[in-house]
């Protein structure tokens, strides 16, 4: 199998064979068997590395389950700027076998002797640099216990074979790319600041130039033990004992129990009907599943995209913007807060809501109020996978910031998140993305803290749909953008819903994002007209990967968002 620059083969386009002893609905909604047709590898990632290693897996048998723990392990060797296993992450899974879809919650937790004020100076603003930066920043790992939940429950292979490829990869090393030496750039300062980082990460101190190869052997020996022993050997033992002893010796607050209790948990997925359309997506702690479901409620009721009299996208950004409005009120952990989740995407709660939007502009500051202010970094990733017994994973993994926390453990090879950087630190204070949040995102003990990644399935007449994107705060409206397209647009394939223009809104600050060189001037004066205030952000956003297959023939097709090739996107 062939490599581009940066993905496997955006043209990678083969027949599938569907035998079904069911009816046509739930050949649509339910893929049952799906038989490849030749070598077909039906996996959509950012690191053509990490692309191989799931093939590799899926041509020695194992399904979408082995080939994701292959991925998610090899994304931690080829980006370690975007995730690793010192990071967290979701992932939403159908089971051929029972027929279900489930969601993993691999998100980090803050450690048991955490407290806000670890983060506030002695007036009680939040002191950013220490939720981004060093040991505090860290919250407890989660994605060493997914890949070993993934691997007992629902994998067929060994731990051992499923690792090899990364293993492989960390030892013998790779060429940096474009986007390993932009995310460098970014915080060339958090990586020398940390011995063992600069070490690893930089060249004698400072980036590392095109060609540039990067070995991780401390990182391969982990993996090792990992495939030898099970996860146990990363939350216990030797490996523990050194990321407690290194955090801690940077003036963090972790303690064993921090690592041997912590677990994964799975959740129900959140579940929107929209038109003759099933959406499958996050639940919380992540807030993209019931953001997307509040969104198109309200366009529901907006009889969108049949409303006129204005720009069609007038009602994207106010649906965008009552959404947020309530992910800032009402959303966090729901192992520690009572979130009413059924009102909050019901229609009748949407109609109510929608009267907020007329054919002008919603001001933010009428809508109910939110006090605390949250971050979320863009540093992030995304697969897709479909193998050929029906199976199917979309799964977004992070360490928050470019290189998380910028701290490495002394013998691990263990890149640590920032994701305590995600938490709603201090009242009423600012931050660099405005994103805000109230006290069912604040900082406690063992609480994960709100995201917005939002591996979705799209399920439709024109079959599936498995996508998800990194970007912060602009992954659920980059999900939502490319649903609508898929669901409205009959010519709106995987190509065209990674690769569509993206705008933005997140009720604070209030104004539209959009994309550079993707609107004209006609445009933006048309939302302005009617008291939008646009700005046309820096750069391009997002690194979409998406997988779509049809019904009844089937064609399956790989999309990689072409923002990826650039290098310069989160």
């Amino acid at each position: 199998m062939s490599e581009s620059p940066w993905f496997m083969t955006r043209t990678v386009f083969t027949k599938f064979a569907i035998a079904y002893a069911v009816t046509m609905a739930a050949i649509i909604a339910h893929p049952q068997a799906i038989a490849n047709d030749g070598d077909a590898c039906f996996i959509a990632t950012a690191h053509p590395k990490a692309t191989a290693a799931g093939c590799k897996i899926l041509s020695k048998g194992g399904n979408a389950f082995d080939a994701a723990v292959a991925v998610t392990a090899a994304l931690a060797v080829a980006e370690p700027y975007a995730s690793g296993l010192g990071g967290g992450g979701f992932y939403l899974l159908h089971v051929s076998e029972s027929n279900k879809d489930i969601f993993i919650d691999a998100r980090e937790k803050a450690p048991m002797e955490i407290t806000e004020s670890a983060f506030l100076d002695n007036e009680g603003n939040p002191v950013k640099e220490k939720s981004r930066e060093g040991a505090l920043a860290a919250a407890i790992p989660g994605i060493p216990a997914a890949i070993g939940h993934l691997n007992r429950r629902y994998g067929a292979l060994p731990l051992k074979v499923v690792l090899a490829p990364a293993i492989s990869l960390a030892e013998n090393g790779l060429e940096v790319d474009a986007r390993f030496i932009r995310a460098s750039n970014w915080v060339t300062e958090r990586l020398q600041r940390f011995s063992k980082t600069s070490e690893i990460f930089l060249k004698n101190g400072e980036v590392f130039e095109d060609g540039d190869i990067l070995t991780q052997r401390a990182l391969a020996d982990t993996l090792r033990k990992i495939s030898e022993r099970g996860v146990d050997a990363f939350y216990k033992g030797e490996i523990a004992e050194d990321l407690i002893a290194t955090v801690n010796r940077h003036g963090g607050v972790w303690r064993s129990e921090d690592l041997s209790n912590y677990r994964v948990v799975e959740r129900e997925p959140i579940k929107i009907q929209y038109g003759d359309s099933e959406i499958t997506s996050a639940p919380l702690p992540s807030s993209g599943g019931l953001v997307l479901a509040q969104a198109l409620q309200v366009l529901k009721e907006l009889n969108f995209p049949a409303t006129t009299g204005v720009p069609i996208d007038h009602y994207v950004i106010e649906a965008m913007r009552l959404a947020y409005n309530d992910r800032a009120r009402f959303m966090g952990d729901p192992d520690f807060n009572q979130i009413p989740v059924d009102t909050l995407k019901s229609s009748e709660y949407a109609s109510k809501r929608s009267r907020y939007v007329s054919n002008s502009a919603t001001k933010s500051a009428d809508l109910p109020s939110v006090k605390n202010i949250a971050i979320e970094g863009e540093e992030t990733t995304h697969f897709s996978i479909v193998d050929g017994y029906g199976n199917y994973v979309a799964a977004t993994l992070s360490v928050n910031g470019p290189f998380g926390s910028g701290l490495t453990s002394d013998n691990t090879g263990v890149l640590l998140n920032n994701h305590m950087d995600d938490f709603a630190i201090g009242v009423g204070k600012g931050n660099s993305y405005k994103l805000v949040g109230n006290s069912f995102n604040s900082v406690e003990p063992g609480k994960r803290p709100l995201s917005s990644m939002s591996p979705t399935f799209v399920r439709s007449e024109k079959g599936l749909l498995v996508l998800g994107t990194p970007g912060g705060s602009r992954i659920i409206t980059m999900v939502l953008l490319s649903t609508l397209c898929y669901v409205h647009d009959p010519h709106c394939d995987a190509d065209k819903a990674v690769s569509i223009p993206r705008y933005h809104h997140q009720y604070l600050p209030d104004r539209v994002q959009a994309e550079p060189e993707s609107f004209d001037r006609a445009w933006v004066e048309s939302l302005e007209n009617i008291g939008h205030k646009v700005e046309i952000y820096r750069r391009k956003w997002g690194n979409m990967q998406a997988i779509h297959c049809a019904p009844f023939g089937v064609d399956c097709r790989v999309a990689n968002d072409p923002r990826g090739r650039i290098g310069v996107v989160f």
